[in-house]
């Protein structure tokens, strides 16, 4: 049977290796079955099993498999049914132990999934439902993890996120992103009470929130809504819930990145004094939270660019973005953009600011960003050609799980082409901020007397304090 066939491919370990196959339910009427709540009676379960993209170094130690049961009822997420998705899960599940296999068993995708998803309930530790499994997942292990004629510990992972509801709000495709998902979702932020907001996911890279927002009443509405934040959410897309613009960020990363904005505030306040914009340019806009938040909050004078024209309308219709005559948007490569303007004759080619939020599109590296193009020092000296000489470039950074050597790399392009840099640690993880000035400081970074560290504090919290230079190696 075609089972034994894929079991036969797995007796060893092959780099980003992706497949998935239905198996007969080892739940089916039984007490510890994880998902009896959607469907008890399902002949068959999904199984998929993804090999870790790093070929594995010679080690005393034999490859580890790990498994993981779907949240009940997200079966049909993109983290949990797409080979990006698990990949990740791969990579990030890392910090429990170091594996080599991941296997992830659920429903299978045609199953029907509930509109509104639920948070699942914990899951009993140890896990009944291992038991009913192990058969299968010492199967599904590679041949050189039973040396010595040792049996294999097969650990059953959890997953846990912030999620407490997601509804599907609308589902659209676009020619250079591809499938995207927007979700209206109520978020645990204990100790204080839960938020509703809504974000943006792509397909290619389900694991990435590309823009969060906070959802809200409108002021019409606020005062006579007789129904719970929740119960509007339920509702579905049809409630009269409201993005927020232009305050406060949702997501750190962007806090962080807005945050580096401190390092040129002597001219920022230059230019308010004789009644200029500083100009901005966003290179990558997604639901258009950044630059709205710079336009609205600090009153800069933005120009967005980004790659998908289906994306830009998404942002429009879902997220809030408002163009007018201090926030224009074009759709194109951002890279391409910055060597066009630095080599160009275009009038306002220059910049106070360019923020580069870009992922990698190469999803079968995990999450990364920003491009390796973006990295180049061509690249980088075109994006200084067009920053004024008190100007900043400030990158989102995620390093690749399987390229340690990415992020030193970077840092020292960037004190090559640039005269200071500065790194903040967005405290996830995952997420760093560099922030590289064409020209030394000449202020302090701990004076907090300008009018515009002020504005900035409103929208970054406590970032202005986590800014530190970076020095170069001597």
């Amino acid at each position: 049977m075609a089972v034994c066939a894929e079991l036969n491919q797995l007796q060893h370990i092959e780099p980003s290796r992706f497949i998935s196959f239905s198996f007969p339910n080892p739940f089916l009427h039984d007490a510890s079955n994880p998902y009896s709540d959607a469907d008890d009676h399902a002949e068959f379960l999904r199984v998929a099993v993804v090999d870790s993209p790093a070929p594995a170094a010679p080690s005393p130690t034999a490859p580890r498999t790990a498994a993981m049961l779907v949240p009940a009822g997200r079966h049909r997420d993109w983290i949990f049914s797409t080979r990006a998705g698990q990949l990740h899960l791969l990579l990030s599940s890392r910090s429990q132990c170091t594996i080599s296999r991941l296997i992830l068993v659920g429903p299978e995708i045609p199953t029907p999934s509930p509109r509104i998803v639920c948070s699942a309930a914990a899951r009993p530790d140890p896990d009944p439902a291992r038991a009913r499994l192990l058969p299968l997942l010492l199967a599904l292990c590679p041949r050189a993890a039973f040396g010595n004629g040792a049996i294999p510990d097969v650990p059953l992972l959890s997953f846990h996120d912030d999620l407490l509801r997601l509804v599907p709000v609308q589902l659209v495709a676009g020619p250079v992103v591809g499938e995207m998902l927007v979700e209206d979702v109520a978020v645990d932020c204990a100790p204080g009470p839960a938020e509703l907001r809504r974000r943006l996911r792509f397909k290619r890279m389900p694991c990435l929130i590309q823009t969060q927002v906070r959802l809200a009443w409108p002021m019409s509405a606020a005062a006579s809504a007789a129904s719970s934040l929740l119960e509007a959410l339920e509702e579905g897309p049809a409630s009269s819930l409201q993005p927020e613009v232009g305050g406060p960020l949702v997501q750190p990363y962007l806090q962080a990145m807005v945050a580096g904005l401190a390092l040129i505030d002597s001219s920022v306040e230059e230019n308010a004094r004789s009644g200029a914009r500083p100009r901005c340019l966003c290179a990558g806009i997604g639901g258009g939270a950044l630059p709205m938040s710079i336009r609205v909050g600090l009153g800069f004078d933005v120009l967005g660019v980004e790659s998908d024209c289906v994306v830009l309308d998404v942002a429009r219709n879902y997220f809030g973005l408002v163009e007018d005559e201090f926030l224009h948007v074009r759709v194109g490569d951002a890279i391409q953009m910055i060597q066009d303007f630095a080599h160009g004759d275009e009038p306002d080619s220059k910049f106070s600011a360019i923020m580069v939020d870009l992922d990698s599109p190469d999803a079968m590296c995990g999450v990364s960003a920003p491009p390796l193009e973006m990295t180049h020092r061509s690249i980088l000296l075109a994006a200084r050609r067009i920053l004024h000489h008190d100007g900043v470039l400030v990158l989102n950074v995620i390093p690749p799980a399987a390229d340690a050597s990415f992020y030193k790399g970077l840092i020292d392009v960037l004190h090559q082409v640039f005269s200071e840099l500065y790194e903040i640690d967005v405290g996830n993880g995952e997420n760093f901020v560099l922030v590289a000035r064409v020209s030394p400081t000449e202020s302090t970074l701990l004076d907090s007397s300008r009018l515009f560290r002020t504005e900035l504090r409103k929208l970054t919290g406590d970032f202005l304090e986590r800014i530190r230079k970076v020095e170069i190696p001597s």
